[in-house]
């Protein structure tokens, strides 16, 4: 419409770069602010004027355009509100709103293809349990799996486990040393909280001995070099990497116990995975890399064996491959997964969710993949996000000051039934099953959406107390008012919508406000892809709920005496519900039917 007005007037085709929309400051009256100020040079005239121009030029043309007023190069329309009640239908009639195709997509064998996106997530190691950090990890990759589905991608979701290396080591020895056969069956424990327990207990003993070679005389390097403990770590890692049976079979049992912890714990969370690669099974395939890397120039070795990669001239430094004993470090098995990866399927973009800490590692892991020819190599993503930190500091796994996923996902669950007991309570014919459901998806609702709606980039303090409040920014807060709006459903259910007619309605602004809140969800999804950030959606559906919630206070549904107004507060109430609980499902939260 723009571009036809500038067309009219001015007999000048304007580009698509030059249409700036945006929505109108509170201050002034009207929708949708058009700048005018890159149609001034076209014109030849003074920014108001053009404005004024283009205003009556639209309101002539456009009977969606009620009014407008100029200031200075703004230019801000009215929208009729027939217009606006035509956009709450067609919201109402939209399956999939909020979601799209992407441009690449196309149509094979009348079946739409999209391209492919493999996001990675959580990253376990098989020494410990899942802690808050991991939490935070498995949230942001699980959310933005869905928002970039809901943006057109087919999404692989994917695991890398590492279940291999001198820290798994550390726990199988401990295990051997003093755990006298004990098993998740005779101890009670879920698995991976007994094999981190013997993580803890390695740590501990460990310590013990570089005290006392210290006190012999030795200064700390070499003690915690010589210290018998991580003698025997690294000799049970070299016995690994030379398939050593007993310690295979040792390895495998104890694995199968953290897998069975692990899979509990996601469950419970409510991530998955399509695809999970094990560090056991893709090492090997990266020192194969390697090797190809060293055969061909690529990397070199040193006097003691080890390998390495010189990248002085990336501007960063060299970066170790393969120790001198042989065995491999980190890289090498992210060389031989990222191979493994673009074997198994066509990706387009491979997005790694991994802290801020590993940043380095991401950037040398591109320029190696790139070196040894792999296409994929420069176009690899990591997605950064900030440390969970605590208000008594940071959390250490070897020395067991870490908050438990699953004891904080239970606590978080408990204080959920405590605080909403009384609510609860009040509901006609509910079960203690029925209640134990909505503790259980408002705790985990209150958990994600606290840890969500922080800038992903960003560090944050996890306060359990903020996060399970009923009021003010929290996932409580959003999921009460779904609930809400559920209630005033079931009691006009059965009545219709029919009597809605939108050129005979006036709409009221509190009306007009969360309409115009609903059009811009598919805006605030297509944001929080392009930008990786769930975000974007935790304050979108807060400033929908508090719109709603404005207007429920204000404007009657059920006693509205108008069967037009009445149809049109039931169709917006309806609407509202449906885009919160899409907006909250892309967040990986799941909405109470009551409160």
């Amino acid at each position: 419409m723009a571009k036809a007005a500038v067309k009219a007037l001015y007999n000048v085709d304007a580009e698509d770069s030059q249409i700036s929309l945006q929505k109108t400051r509170p201050e002034f009256e009207g929708n949708i602010t058009l700048v005018v100020f890159p149609f001034v040079k076209l014109a030849r005239k003074a920014p108001a004027q053009v404005a004024a121009e283009i205003g009556e030029w639209m309101t002539k043309e456009a009977h969606i355009i009620s009014k407008f007023n100029a200031v200075q190069g703004f230019l801000n329309l009215s929208i009729s509100d027939a217009f606006w009640v035509e956009q709450l239908q067609g919201i109402d009639a939209d399956e999939n709103y909020g979601r799209f195709d992407r441009p690449n997509s196309q149509m094979v064998n009348d079946q739409m293809v999209h391209p492919l996106m493999m996001v990675e997530y959580s990253s376990p190691n098989t020494n410990k349990p899942l802690h808050l950090g991991h939490v935070r990890n498995n949230l942001l990759g699980y959310s933005i799996a869905k928002i970039q589905e809901a943006n057109g991608w087919k999404v692989v979701k994917t695991n890398i486990v590492n279940d291999r290396g001198i820290h798994i080591c550390k726990s199988m020895l401990a295990w051997l040393k003093f755990g006298n056969g004990e098993t998740p069956e005779s101890s009670g424990k879920k698995g991976d909280h007994l094999i981190g327990d013997y993580y803890v207990r390695f740590d501990k003993e460990y310590k013990k001995q570089i005290a006392e070679l210290m006190a012999s005389g030795k200064d700390e390097e070499t003690a915690k070099r010589e210290a018998p403990l991580m003698l025997e770590a690294q000799e049970m890692l070299r016995k690994w990497e030379a398939n050593d049976p007993e310690v295979r079979e040792l390895w495998a049992k104890m694995n199968s116990w953290v897998y069975a912890g692990f899979d509990e714990t996601y469950r419970k969370m409510g991530v998955s995975f399509d695809k999970i690669y094990y560090e056991s099974n893709t090492y090997l395939e990266g020192k194969s890399e390697v090797e190809k890397g060293l055969a061909s120039g690529q990397f070199y070795r040193r006097e003691d064996g080890s390998v390495w990669a010189d990248l002085t001239k990336d501007g960063l430094d060299e970066k170790l491959l393969l120790r001198s004993d042989g065995t491999s470090v980190y890289m090498t098995q992210d060389i031989g997964t990222a191979k493994l990866r673009f074997q198994d399927y066509p990706i387009d973009k491979m997005v790694y969710v991994v802290g801020n800490e590993q940043e380095y590692h991401f950037k040398v892991l591109s320029i190696l993949l790139d070196r040894l020819g792999f296409p994929f190599g420069k176009e690899l993503v990591h997605f950064s996000y900030g440390m969970v930190e605590l208000p008594n500091g940071k959390m250490k796994s070897r020395e067991g000051t870490v908050v438990d996923a699953d004891d904080l996902m239970e606590k978080m669950i408990e204080d959920a039934r405590e605080i909403s007991k009384d609510k609860v309570n009040t509901l006609q014919g509910i079960t203690e099953e029925e209640a134990n459901e909505i503790a259980r998806k408002v705790g985990l609702g209150a958990l994600k959406y606290f840890i969500l709606k922080v800038d992903p980039r960003k560090n944050m303090l996890f306060n359990p107390a903020e996060s399970i409040d009923f009021n003010g920014n929290t996932g409580p807060f959003i999921q009460y008012t779904y609930a809400r709006i559920q209630s005033v459903l079931r009691k006009a259910e059965g009545e219709s919508t029919s009597a809605l007619k939108g050129e005979a309605l006036s709409l009221d602004p509190k009306e007009l406000a969360l309409i115009q809140r609903l059009t811009e969800y598919p805006s605030a999804v297509r944001t929080a892809g392009d930008e990786f950030s769930p975000a974007i959606l935790c304050n979108y559906a807060y400033a929908l709920a508090c719109d709603f919630n404005s207007f429920y206070h204000d404007l009657s549904i059920l006693n509205e005496p108008d069967p037009a107004k009445k149809a049109l507060r039931l169709l917006l109430a309806k609407n509202v519900a449906k885009v919160l609980c899409s907006a909250m499902g892309l967040l990986g939260i799941e909405m109470p039917e009551r409160m």
